[in-house]
């Protein structure tokens, strides 16, 4: 093995992750991270059969086991019953920002939050143009939302989901800690959104809108929203939650009335090979020694403090999208003096750096490519105006709250 042969290959990989591509190549962030890793196997930075020590199994069975949840979730109607119900609820504009903030919130600490963006997107933004408003900050409000919300618990999001499986923090502590900060940054979205969009903000009325035909298959949906109550049941009394997860989806697997096909059809197999190569390149880092001596050239082993470690997740978070520097952190953090500590700041801090640009996260992503396809353009400048202002005020609230809670 090479010190710098791997160095360079993962570089180049992450490079390409970050851009979204690599030049005059037809390729994707998945595809460009299974080339790493093949890069890896031809220059013998790693063997073919130590790769199963690097994947992060229950990490994998997790995300596949939220998936299985969520298509079941959209195929019996749930989404489009929330979308309608958030309508009924308000009348005015500054009332359907702060439900819609409040839903994308809530369902994105349930879920994952890059699924609720994709299945709430369409169906907000369909609302809205019937109804004649400006869509742009109903659609930060659900991207900025999203994220915030699903730093509050270990299944929101897939980075918080390979921090519960490395840490073995329990669901309900997890949770006990960052849902402050999670609610107190939903209030932050309303407060910034309604002040940096006067004009759409005006306290006026909604005009009255017909009924719409729900379609909801009431005996799935009811089905699924028990398995769904019975999983967090599990989660709070201590299961872990890649099993808890997991049994939840083959209950569900368990019906005469869906298709399989239909909900495997569902689950975003890219983004688990994704992950899993991910996982390789990682390992890889870890197995040759890069990590380590990375961050001793930064002086950053063991010496974890809330902002040192915030203000290098934000940074890494942003340059490599906050996935990747998750991984790339945890050594750093489980080697930790403070290890809790350490996970629920790297959770907080690498979740909400997402809100700053519009690459930051996917969920970000998907709004504003749902929101094109209906001539609605999201442009990153638009996004970055408000983004920028939630995300350093959301991160100073992490910071403050974690150092008096966690750290003192």
């Amino acid at each position: 093995m090479n010190f710098w042969i791997t160095l360079v290959i993962v570089l180049i990989t992450y490079v390409g992750i970050a851009v979204g591509k690599w030049p005059k190549l037809s390729v994707n962030r998945t595809t460009l991270t299974v080339i790493g890793v093949g890069l890896l196997l031809a220059f013998r930075q790693i063997a073919l059969e130590n790769i199963r020590d690097y994947l992060d199994v229950d990490t994998l069975i997790l995300l596949f086991s939220m998936m299985v949840v969520n298509a079941h979730l959209q195929l019996s109607g749930f989404f489009r019953v929330a979308a309608h119900l958030l309508f009924r609820l308000t009348r005015g504009p500054r009332v359907f920002l702060a439900v819609e903030i409040l839903l994308a919130g809530v369902l994105s600490a349930l879920f994952l939050n890059d699924t609720i963006c994709l299945m709430l997107t369409p169906l907000v933004l369909s609302l809205l143009l019937s109804l004649e408003r400006n869509p742009v900050p109903y659609l930060i409000a659900l991207a900025t939302a999203a994220n915030i919300g699903s730093t509050a618990t270990l299944t929101g999001n897939p980075q918080n989901m390979i921090i519960g499986v490395s840490s073995g923090i329990p669901y309900a502590q997890f949770a006990g800690a960052l849902t402050p900060i999670a609610l107190l940054g939903l209030g932050v979205v309303w407060v910034v959104l309604v002040l940096f969009y006067p004009q759409e903000f005006r306290e006026n009325r909604f005009p009255d809108m017909l009924p719409s035909q729900l379609n909801v298959l009431r005996p799935q949906l009811t089905k699924t929203l028990l398995v769904i109550t019975a999983m967090l049941v599990g989660f709070l009394a201590g299961i872990p939650v890649a099993l808890a997860a997991f049994l939840a989806a083959c209950t569900l697997f368990f019906t005469r009335r869906v298709d399989p096909d239909k909900i495997l059809a569902e689950v975003d197999w890219s983004l688990l090979v994704f992950f899993a190569a991910l996982f390789i390149l990682t390992g890889a880092l870890e197995a040759n020694g890069i990590t380590h001596r990375l961050f001793e050239l930064l002086n950053f082993q063991g010496n974890l403090s809330v902002l040192g470690l915030t203000s290098v997740s934000v940074i890494l978070s942003n340059l490599v999208s906050n996935v990747p520097a998750v991984m790339l952190l945890r050594p750093v953090v489980a080697g930790s003096a403070h290890p809790v500590a350490g996970w629920l700041t790297l959770a907080a801090s690498s979740t909400l750096a997402g809100n700053l640009t519009l690459l930051g996260s996917v969920a970000n992503l998907i709004v504003a490519e749902i929101a094109s396809r209906r001539q609605v353009n999201l442009t990153f400048g638009e996004y970055a105006r408000s983004g920028v202002v939630i995300t350093i005020i959301t991160l100073v609230i992490s910071v403050v709250w974690l150092q008096w809670m966690v750290w003192h």
